[in-house]
């Protein structure tokens, strides 16, 4: 399995080149409790890109699947994790990439394309809305660590919670390693920084994705945005669905068409 170093820590990852070569390469971001394997390969997306002819590039966030899992939440700062995506695209020699993140990925890539804009020909921020930009006050204490540290996940009353509590034992995570995941300490995005990105950035969220917020709201904070909202889905739903896909490739599809006039 391949790995890469970043930040002090072994990171794995696939790369993907379909037979015959790629017409462009797109780096996936899964989102948290998930790794790139139940993300991405499971639900599709491997085989969706091979047969559109697209470099696939999909890593393990640090904390998930088989890269490594620090207990320390200073280790996952949103500029640190973001690091990784950049280190992986040096390590590979990429200079530039399309890049989609989803849910907690979304933050990462969003974070990694303000860091490196240069560096990224489309950005998709998936399972997001207006709350990533949006104030909004927090509950005392942590929830989602709570509940990855819970002894028993059906005692958790909030479906959300778990959800993800009961999705992150599928997958056998390290939920010390979640935990301290939700405990690391991210200053807000830098929405100045956002309104000057210079590439198309499309958001996809369903439309029943509860905490997303106005996905709408998301898309007019980039000069380049657009948003596609996916009836019948939800947070959890839209990741292997068919709508998604469309969406995603229709996007970059369209961007040799230009249509935000640049």
């Amino acid at each position: 399995m391949p790995s890469f170093i970043s930040g002090g820590l072994t990171l794995d990852y696939d790369d993907l080149t379909p037979p015959g070569g790629a017409e462009r390469t797109l780096i996936l971001v899964h989102g948290f409790a998930s790794n790139r394997l139940e993300g991405w390969r499971r639900t599709g997306w491997y085989t969706a890109l091979e047969r559109r002819h697209i470099r696939c590039i999909a890593l393990d966030q640090r904390g998930h699947g088989q890269s490594e899992k620090p207990h320390d939440p200073a280790a996952y700062s949103r500029l640190a994790m973001a690091g990784d995506v950049l280190a992986l695209m040096d390590h590979l020699d990429i200079g530039q990439a399309d890049l989609f993140g989803y849910s907690m990925g979304a933050r990462t890539a969003l974070q990694a394309a303000l860091d490196a804009p240069g560096r990224f020909s489309n950005l998709i921020l998936g399972g997001v809305g207006g709350s990533l930009i949006a104030e909004r006050s927090r509950p005392p204490g942590n929830p989602m660590a709570e509940a990855m540290r819970a002894a028993d996940p059906d005692s958790l009353t909030e479906p959300m919670l778990r959800s993800f509590r009961h999705f992150a034992d599928e997958q056998g995570e390290d939920r010390e390693a979640l935990a301290a995941c939700t405990e690391a300490s991210n200053p807000p995005l830098d929405q100045a920084a956002m309104g000057s990105l210079p590439m198309p950035v499309l958001i996809v969220t369903g439309q029943g994705d509860k905490g997303a917020g106005d996905i709408e709201a998301l898309a007019q904070a980039f000069p380049y945005g657009k948003a596609a909202i996916l009836a019948g889905c939800d947070h959890f739903s839209a990741i292997p669905h068919g709508l998604t896909k469309a969406a995603v490739f229709d996007f970059l599809d369209g961007i040799e068409d230009d249509p935000w006039g640049r």
